[in-house]
């Protein structure tokens, strides 16, 4: 399988769904990318707060120190699947941990595994699937913290079909516009077979979705769906995760190298982070605005829908037992079995040595 291919999967945003042609540019797909469409990266790395020092030995800032600064990379434009990182910076719980922290816009294409890996930038942002089939091509990068407990990724189709699930889609005929040799597609072709849908290239928008009553899609749920009912449709979207794949989306990443070197340098990214995810769920509102100028093609109603309609995706009932960003073995290692099962992964890694550092 071409590496492409067992990448996550990150739908066109709707950055570019309901843009408006004043602000936008045309977008086309990257067959190299991670299937959004090509948009422009902004860097995103508005000034830091005024950092306060800085790691200390036990977790608090030397006094007089200077800050540490590290690099963040997003693996798709400012919106609010990032907002708790923009929270923590705005809101000085980065500084407060003695980090300056310049956060790096993504884009289709953009090679977050490896530039964490090869050390261009401290942390990035990745899918879980990919973090696997990284380490087993002998990427050396480690998860610390999963932004998504329950991945965003869907299937809609219009109401008026009556479908109650994936099952009742793939079975009732019509168009579906999927990328089949990506993780999660194989996943649901081997359980229900895709032999009563004509299957085409997902082209990342919503248009043909909206014209077309026979027609079905890939989609994010935080994303296309707002996008479609926005433009007038009936849009009924249905979680992968509901049919047993369900990875981490939006996992920080770091190296492990730097794990080995600097722990608590880590351990301060990771609690800055879950301070502004915190943050950012209660009131989305200041980091909204920081993001909006950095994408332009998102107006402020659609930043306000999606950061709503991810909110149950990131806050769970085991995230408020264990903390936001959790992580089980249980869950990497059914993921690992399954990446095994669809071929995508030659045999499970060890998962005790993959979770090192998110204990």
């Amino acid at each position: 399988m071409h590496s492409r291919d067992s990448r996550r999967l990150v739908l066109q945003r709707l950055a570019s769904l309901i843009a408006v042609p004043l602000f936008a540019p045309a977008c086309s797909r990257s067959p190299e990318g991670d299937g959004r469409s090509s948009a422009p990266s902004p860097q995103g790395s508005a000034p830091a707060a005024p950092a306060q020092g800085a790691q200390g030995a036990q977790g608090a800032p030397a006094q007089g120190a200077p800050a540490a600064k590290v690099k963040l990379a997003l693996n798709w434009v400012p919106e609010p699947e990032f907002g708790g990182f923009y929270a923590a910076r705005e809101t000085g719980a980065f500084a407060k941990e003695g980090l300056e922290v310049e956060i790096l816009g993504g884009g289709a294409g953009v090679p977050v595994v490896q530039m964490v890996a090869g050390g261009q930038v401290d942390f990035g942002l990745s899918g879980a699937d990919e973090v696997l089939t990284a380490r087993a091509r002998g990427a050396d990068v480690l998860p610390l913290f999963a932004v998504f407990q329950t991945s965003p990724q869907a299937i809609m189709t219009h109401e008026s079909r009556g479908a109650k699930g994936i099952a009742d889609i793939l079975a009732s005929g019509g168009t579906l516009a999927i990328e089949p040799g990506l993780p999660y597609a194989a996943y649901l072709k081997k359980k229900y077979g895709f032999n009563k849908v004509k299957v085409v290239p997902y082209d990342g928008g919503v248009a043909r979705f909206v014209a077309d009553k026979d027609f079905s899609q890939q989609c994010f749920i935080t994303a296309e769906p707002i996008a479609a009912k926005r433009k007038g449709s009936d849009p009924a979207a249905f979680l992968v995760a509901s049919e047993g794949f369900n990875p981490y989306v939006v996992v920080v990443i770091t190296r492990a190298a730097l794990w080995k070197e600097n722990p608590e340098r880590v351990r301060a990214f990771i609690r800055a982070t879950r301070e502004g995810w915190r943050t950012y769920l209660h009131d989305p509102k200041r980091a909204n605005e920081v993001m909006a100028p950095l994408n332009t093609a998102m107006d402020a109603e659609t930043f306000v829908a999606a950061a709503e309609a991810q909110r149950p995706l990131i806050e769970t009932p085991e995230t408020q037992e264990k903390g936001l960003g959790v992580m089980t073995r249980e869950r990497w290692e059914t993921l690992a079995k399954q990446l095994v099962d669809l071929g995508v992964l030659e045999k499970v890694p060890p998962i005790d040595d993959l979770l090192v550092a998110a204990r």
